[in-house]
């Protein structure tokens, strides 16, 4: 057993299965008390199980590391509570969150109801933000903390998928918000892009979602191809686990992709190209003008509608 998180206290969400699972083994096995949190929902987030949080938690245990259930939900700011007190009570600080509770929902935007759009973003956009808020005070009072958060590949964009990709698209804003606000006080907030084969990017409706597309273009066969051999979850974990220890310090306010043997940081949104002219002294830009300067300027740099490879967590 490592000695990396010896003394830390953390919780994981969505740890009773998948990436979360192995995400709890691996802070166990480096010495962390561990709140294994997970609701035991189907995919699209109907039903619930003990069985799944009580599965990872007897499985730390019986390699010696400490960890206790809770089978809260997420998506209500009260719920969201309960997972972060359990850990004050039980362990008496909170170090490391882990945000990996998830639901997954394949429909085109044109068809997808209100009802449908809620179900994903409560879960995995307010969720995030719901274990964040009630996490960060007690972070910021012992000045030292770890936010992992998980986006996807998809927040780059992709068809079938626009409530996922937005709600993975709001938390990677939110973490890099939250790591400008809260790193005064010694707390990092990052986000991991997994690609990990789970039931989310094996099951049937990742399976749908791959092949919509790869028919609408958006990914190459090449890619459409490799798809259905994803590396296990397994090879994500040691990453998560450097991130909340003492060795992720100068790792602040990033998107670090994830998926078997390779780590990759991801650029920031930024300006890349400009027109420009005096506003002030020439008025607002004319048709005219826009239909000269836009073609060899702005359109010739425009980024190709490809989307990248869907596999996340």
């Amino acid at each position: 057993m490592g000695e990396l998180l010896k003394g830390k206290s953390a919780v994981v969400t969505g740890a009773g299965r998948g990436i979360g699972k192995e995400i709890a083994l691996a802070l166990a096995a480096e010495g962390a008390s561990v709140v294994v949190n997970d609701l035991g929902a189907a995919l699209n987030g109907t039903g619930d199980s003990t069985a799944p949080a009580d599965e990872t938690v007897a499985e730390i245990e019986k390699t010696g590391g400490k960890a206790i259930p809770s089978y809260d939900s997420v998506a209500e700011y009260e719920s969201a509570g309960k997972i972060i007190k359990t850990c004050m009570d039980s362990f008496g600080r909170i170090d490391i969150l882990v945000n990996f509770a998830g639901n997954y929902l394949v429909k085109m935007s044109y068809e997808m109801t209100p009802k449908e759009w809620d179900s994903i973003i409560k879960v995995h956009l307010y969720g995030t933000f719901y274990c964040s808020r009630h996490a960060l005070p007690h972070m910021i009072e012992q000045k030292w903390g770890r936010i992992v958060s998980a986006t996807s590949d998809a927040y780059r964009g992709l068809p079938g998928s626009v409530c996922y990709s937005a709600a993975k698209g709001g938390i990677v804003s939110l973490m890099r918000s939250m790591a400008l606000e809260v790193a005064q006080f010694g707390i990092n907030c990052n986000c991991i892009a997994p690609g990990a084969g789970t039931r989310l990017t094996m099951g049937p409706e990742a399976q749908a979602k791959y092949k919509m597309a790869f028919e609408a273009g958006a990914i190459s066969r090449e890619v459409y191809e490799s798809l259905q051999d994803i590396p296990s979850a397994k090879f994500i974990a040691p990453m998560v686990a450097y991130l909340a220890s003492e060795n992720g310090a100068p790792i602040n306010g990033c998107v670090l992709g994830c998926s078997g043997g390779k780590i990759s940081l991801h650029s920031l949104v930024e300006e890349f190209r400009a027109v420009f002219k005096d506003c002030r002294k020439e008025g607002s830009w004319t048709m005219e003008e826009l239909k000269r300067i836009i073609p060899q300027t702005i359109e010739a740099s425009s980024p190709s509608l490809k989307s990248p490879a869907p596999v996340g967590g």
